[in-house]
């Protein structure tokens, strides 16, 4: 979304930001857990809590982000294989299809998928850590309905495809005096 402001370093920021609240969280209970007892239960609720922390955030009346970088960033924390998988999974369908949201949608429901697949092969798979997964899968195609339904109408804006325009002023209704010497040009004698 920051993006289509055309400020590209604001949106990189922004994108690093909210998935270092999914990303941060998740490693300190992965350092540091493991003194105090904490397992991959926690990894799973704490990632789970930082994705919900982005949706609804209590400081702007829970009116939150649609959480896919926050949810990367916890995926990432789970594991930097994951991470790669679901990152390119999201990369590839946006190359190729130039809909973010569909991308999005995709790399989220694969996410817990390509956990269980990897389980034994580069990580033991967690149940809480998969079902945690699954749940912001759902969470994110819950906040991304809209995209779902421009989606299935055609009527989704592409990467890379610029908003439609404003009406034209002269189409706009003119309300008070205008910079002619004040009068509107709709009101000059004819």
């Amino acid at each position: 979304n920051v993006l289509r402001s055309g400020n590209k370093a604001a949106a990189l920021i922004t994108l690093l930001c909210d998935a270092l609240k999914g990303l941060a969280p998740v490693l300190a209970v992965r350092a540091w857990g493991g003194a105090w007892g904490l397992g991959e239960g926690t990894v799973a609720l704490v990632g789970l809590a930082a994705f919900l922390g982005h949706l609804y955030p209590v400081f702007f009346r829970f009116q939150g982000g649609k959480g896919v970088a926050t949810a990367i960033g916890v995926v990432f924390g789970i594991s930097g294989w994951l991470g790669l998988a679901t990152g390119l999974t999201w990369l590839i369908l946006a190359f190729f299809f130039r809909y973010a949201s569909l991308a999005s949608l995709v790399a989220g429901a694969f996410a817990p998928l390509y956990y269980l697949l990897g389980d034994r092969a580069a990580w033991y798979a967690d149940p809480g850590v998969a079902l945690a997964l699954f749940v912001m899968a759902l969470l994110m195609a819950w906040r991304h309905r809209a995209n779902i339904n421009r989606l299935l109408a055609g009527t989704e804006s592409r990467i890379g495809s610029k908003k439609a325009a404003a009406p034209a002023a002269a189409e706009a209704p003119h309300r008070g005096k205008a910079k002619h010497g004040g009068r509107h040009p709709g009101n000059a004698p004819h």
